[in-house]
């Protein structure tokens, strides 16, 4: 009981230690924010340069934890049009620095700016001429004074109690990491279908998927012409199972939907025998087939009178080209 009553007790001190470091964190992205000045107009416009020539990448380097954050910034850099890797500087030594050439830039990440296992790196960066950009905590370190650029990072204290366990620190280089990416990215104005390349898998590709690729078309759709009577309709819901017909002109020109619920609505003795133009929907919800599949499920679950299932995909002439249904987008997890 004692030590159920000691473990309940413990739990107010561990949120309060949860705040604190995220409030010290959040301070230092504040302070980073107010810090940036020209330097890292400099740092974009160099990287922005390297870009232009088509030839060169942008090297990210860093050891111990800013080994791990130069990693992640590599990635989100390579993720948003920026051509990057990271190299690990201690097998930059080993071999590895035959992979920079001199079309190249470099990041190097320190905190402290005086790791030994950076400087063949910062000496072959010098030795052939490679725009080298610091990101670091100490402007009087040697990597600050090799650099062409200097990224300072403000003293902010580690969010560790005893000041030791890289917190704040390496938080403010992964925010500057993402500073530089996006706004790379603004610069190259990448689009959401260009971004759908590097990002091909996974949730986030699936809601870059375009409506095209997700819907349903050619004989398997459910169209009708007018005229056609409700009994010869039925029959060709029920075989293309789609929840509904599409009443179309000889050019395909959309003229109607007829669902589930309109069957309802129209449900009388004399139905069979109707024109569907008679039970018809003459104004279906409709979307271009270049739209994000995303966009069409918004449009499904916000429609103005009631969620809808299914959208038509036509064009600005309103020629009918698929069907989207809500089921596929769940499928290609969409939602």
């Amino acid at each position: 009981m004692a030590d159920a009553v000691a473990k309940l007790s413990s739990v107010p001190d561990d949120l309060l230690s949860a705040r604190r470091t995220l409030g010290a964190e959040v301070d230092g992205l504040i302070a980073l924010g107010k810090s940036l000045d020209q330097n890292f107009i400099n740092a974009i416009e160099t990287i922005q340069e390297m870009k232009d020539k088509g030839r060169g990448r942008l090297i990210v380097a860093g050891i111990g934890k800013s080994g791990h954050i130069a990693r992640k910034i590599a990635a989100t850099l390579a993720s948003t049009a920026t051509p990057a890797y990271h190299i690990h500087p201690g097998e930059a030594s080993h071999g590895d620095l035959g992979m920079i050439t001199e079309d190249d830039v470099i990041i190097m990440l320190s905190y402290s700016g005086s790791n030994a296992e950076l400087t063949d790196m910062t000496l072959y960066a010098k030795r052939f001429g490679i725009p080298l950009i610091a990101i670091t905590g100490n402007p009087e370190s040697q990597l600050a004074q090799y650099a062409d650029i200097s990224l300072i990072l403000p003293k902010i204290p580690e969010a560790c109690p005893n000041g030791l366990a890289p917190t704040t620190s390496t938080t403010m280089m992964l925010g500057l990491g993402d500073a530089i990416a996006i706004a790379l990215l603004e610069r190259t104005g990448l689009t959401a279908e260009e971004f759908r390349v590097w990002h091909p898998g996974g949730k986030l590709g699936a809601k870059l998927r375009k409506v095209s690729d997700l819907m349903v078309k050619g004989d398997d759709l459910p169209f009708v012409m007018p005229g056609t009577t409700m009994d010869k309709a039925i029959i060709t819901l029920s075989e293309k199972n789609l929840g509904s017909v599409i009443i179309v002109d000889e050019n395909h020109i959309l003229l109607g939907i007829i669902t589930d619920g309109d069957l309802k609505r129209h449900m009388a003795s004399d139905l069979l025998s109707r024109h569907v133009e008679d039970i018809m929907s003459p104004q279906p919800r409709t979307i271009l087939p270049h739209l994000l599949a995303a966009e069409a499920l918004e449009i499904m679950l916000n429609s103005a009178s009631a969620p809808i299932t299914s959208l038509i995909i036509a064009d600005e002439s309103r020629k009918v080209l698929g069907l989207i249904r809500i089921q596929e987008l769940l499928k290609a997890g969409i939602a």
